[in-house]
């Protein structure tokens, strides 16, 4: 059965909506990427480039009066979040399809996603879990669940709970916690008891991310790809990485992540890759489009990094560290050195 993904980005995050079709189309079997162009041009580079498997909706096609009528009211940010039940809820009416499923556009795959989607069973709605590391829980500010990978069928209840969303979206999502609310975000921590169907992943694989790989080891030499939940010993695969809080500066510094502590390991077999993938996209955008901001380096650094000796040797010391229970030097370590010179990382 055809998967049917859907993500939005603008023309500062071409880059990463690319590295996530390229990935798809490495892992997914029979697969469809319905992507909303969040400003014209990257409207017009995508239509330009003709992706296989891709339908591009611009803005015009998309935006009703009353996602309009919210737009002056919100920042670029929070109007992102306004529409995501709002894309979602689109791409099933406008295209027929018996079900959909939300991604963020900084995502990237190394396995394929149906073993996520399959996992829902006969229920109507997926969601994931953020699975912060206990450091790092932010569950009562940011909620239990990410909005990442987010699957909603074309039935009654999952229709119920997308369209609950949308009009929870258009009221009220701001970058602010007030009144239990956060975003597009907190809106689901009560959805597995508010709304019948609603199913939470289970598969370790769906939603590594910053926040919460410290839970993890990397199983050297292996094929495929396995990593290790090291409270359990449960092995498995990857499926997909969030990247975000990834960061390009115009002074060729790279941020990786916020202040989370990531080991060595991670950053070679996770962040250098991908990082790479980004310049090379980057780079083949320009050739066709010069000037194409398409990594989003928009300012320079604030932060001068270490050698990249000296870096690892920091990640190990910190990481260390943070396994000895040592939390508050650990998060000075990452807090401080989190940025590499990209030519540290090629």
């Amino acid at each position: 059965m055809k998967q049917n993904f859907c993500t939005l980005f603008d023309s500062n995050y071409l880059s990463r909506g690319v590295a996530l079709y390229n990935s798809l189309s490495e892992h997914a079997n029979d697969f469809h990427l319905f992507v909303f162009a969040f400003d014209e041009k990257a409207f017009e580079v995508l239509r330009e480039l003709s992706l296989r498997n891709v339908t591009v909706i611009s803005l015009k096609e998309f935006e009703d009066e009353k996602l309009l009528h919210v737009k002056p009211l919100r920042t670029a940010a929070e109007y992102c979040w306004t529409c995501t039940p709002s894309i979602i809820r689109y791409a099933i009416n406008k295209f027929g399809l018996s079900a959909c499923t939300y991604l963020d556009a900084d995502l990237f795959f190394y396995n394929d996603p149906s073993v996520l989607i399959n996992e829902m069973g006969t229920k109507s709605v997926l969601i994931t879990r953020h699975r912060y590391t206990p450091q790092y829980d932010q569950s009562s500010t940011s909620g239990i669940y990410c909005v990442q990978f987010m699957t909603f069928r074309n039935d009654e209840k999952g229709m119920t709970v997308l369209n609950w969303w949308r009009e929870a979206c258009i009221d009220w999502c701001y970058a602010r916690l007030e009144n239990g609310k956060f975003g597009d975000q907190k809106y689901l921590d009560d959805w597995t008891t508010r709304f019948d169907g609603v199913h939470e992943l289970r598969h370790l694989g769906g939603g590594l991310a910053p926040w919460n790989i410290q839970q993890y080891s990397i199983q050297r030499g292996g094929d495929p790809l396995l990593l290790k939940e090291n409270r359990s010993g449960e092995k498995f695969k990857p499926v997909f990485f969030h990247f975000h809080y990834l960061k390009f500066f115009q002074d060729e510094i790279v941020k990786l992540t916020g202040d989370y502590l990531i080991s060595h390991d991670f950053v070679r077999v996770f962040y250098i890759p991908y990082v790479n993938k980004l310049i090379s996209i980057n780079n083949e955008l320009n050739l066709r489009w010069p000037g194409l901001n398409s990594n989003g380096a928009g300012t320079s650094c604030p932060h001068k990094p270490y050698d990249i000796k000296d870096k690892i040797h920091i990640y190990k010391n910190a990481f260390s560290s943070f396994k000895r229970g040592e939390v508050r030097k650990a998060y000075v370590h990452i807090h401080t050195h989190n940025y590499f010179y990209l030519n540290q990382l090629i």
